[in-house]
């Protein structure tokens, strides 16, 4: 499997997420042990509100350096200057796991890069659980967006998106259904036993609290930090032998501050007295898994982790509801059905107590209804990934014909959350 100059297969992993690296980490992988492909992973900057500058490159760099991994580093202001030295590498398939493009220096933005190669997207997000107020069917950000537009490769394990995919003016035929590696990753290190707690209480209760970001009706509305983080704080002190570990969200803090939700002094007390307690600990960054592997119980107000945690751990977790956030999709019904559900605090205690004293409801049921849909091939999401991609090059397919999408991406039209330059 030769390209045209000869060779291997040249791949780029393109990533300033990296806290969705999983989504990725596996065919990366599998790519760099084989033979047919010539790998490289480029950390870039990024940015996530208008007002910030694109950095964090180095946050970038530094997570590849503590798992190992060999990678460039394009921290260079003017990003078209790595967009020379990308071209310059004549990748045949990039791979991307974020979609929302403004969220990209201009150079690597999926116009650029569909103009030399094949760009290739895998969901950094494990599940579309949520749908659009008043839009029927797949909520169009999930499929409509310019990268959703122009990659040559679209990943996914959910028919109803591939189904929505059919129905814009590309068609469907580059989307593939495989499954996604993200949820395979955490469901195969959970079942070997792999676990970590950041915390070391010898016969305490391992607990992790994780909230979303999301804390407006304008976009998800799962968010339930500033309804519940004092009394989260009240029931740590109150509960010694209970270790609650807090996975924000990525972007939680940042939010909380940039959207005046909450004052960033108001937060840093509170954090301050968070991470003075023995039992509390704050961890955003390490592999999510151990997590999983190593705690009793989960709280979460979303998302991705209401179908993620009772497929890791086949144990359903306790979901937090914001009851005015956005329409569940059907996946999403079935993940939320495969958690205990809560509403209030006081709800909350009367469940954490019933499963100290009688442990957790089986919920085999429920867990396996969500596994079918969210899971279509278990374990095998890389490595058919990987497959399509072969089956891709052998063909010798042309680069995206852009004039071949005919709609308005999602992120230009009206209402939408549009381009910050």
């Amino acid at each position: 499997m030769t390209n045209s100059e000869g060779g291997q297969i040249r791949v780029v992993f393109l990533v300033f997420y990296y806290e969705a690296w999983d989504a990725l980490a596996g065919i990366h992988d599998l790519m760099r042990t084989s033979s047919q492909f010539d790998v490289t992973v480029i950390s870039i900057p990024r940015r996530f509100s208008s007002e910030a500058p694109f950095a964090e490159e180095d946050e970038v760099s530094h997570y590849f350096d503590r798992l190992g991994v060999t990678h460039l580093r394009y921290n260079f202001d003017d990003s078209f200057e790595g967009l020379e030295r990308l071209k310059a590498q004549k990748p045949d398939y990039v791979f991307i796991n974020y979609p929302w493009q403004r969220n990209y220096q201009p150079g690597y933005r999926v116009d650029q890069l569909t103009e030399f190669t094949k760009v290739c997207y895998v969901p950094y997000y494990s599940a579309p659980l949520v749908i659009e107020p008043d839009q029927e069917g797949v909520a169009p950000h999930l499929y409509m967006q310019r990268s959703h537009q122009l990659a040559s490769l679209v990943f996914t394990q959910d028919k109803n998106v591939h189904l929505a995919y059919a129905n814009t003016s590309r068609g469907n035929e580059h989307v593939y259904i495989t499954g996604t590696p993200k949820l395979d990753a955490l469901v195969s290190k959970v079942s070997h036993g792999e676990k970590s707690w950041p915390l070391d209480n010898p016969g305490n209760f391992k607990m992790i609290w994780a909230p979303h970001h999301s804390f407006s009706p304008a976009w998800l509305n799962f968010g339930n930090f500033p309804s519940m983080f004092e009394d989260m704080l009240q029931f740590a002190s109150d509960n010694s032998t209970v270790d609650i570990v807090l996975r924000p969200h990525p972007l939680m803090f940042r939010t909380l501050i940039d959207r005046d939700v909450i004052a960033e002094s108001v937060l840093d007390d509170w954090l301050a007295k968070w991470n003075s307690l023995p039992n509390t600990s704050v961890d955003s960054q390490d592999d999510v898994a151990l997590l999983f592997g190593a705690a009793d119980l989960m709280v979460t107000d979303g998302i991705s982790f209401l179908a993620e945690y009772p497929l890791a751990t086949n144990k359903p977790g306790i979901f937090f509801e914001n009851p005015e956030h956005w329409p569940l999709s059907d996946l999403g019904e079935l993940a939320v059905r495969a958690n205990i559900k809560v509403s209030t605090f006081a709800e909350f205690l009367e469940q954490f107590e019933a499963v100290r004293s009688s442990g957790l409801p089986d919920f085999a049921r429920q867990i396996s209804n969500l596994r079918e849909v969210a899971q279509p091939f278990p374990g095998l999401a890389t490595s058919k990934i990987v497959e399509v991609v072969l089956s891709d090059y052998s063909s010798g397919t042309e680069l995206v014909d852009k004039s071949l999408v005919t709609e308005t991406a999602w992120e230009n039209r009206a209402g939408s959350e549009p381009a910050w330059d």
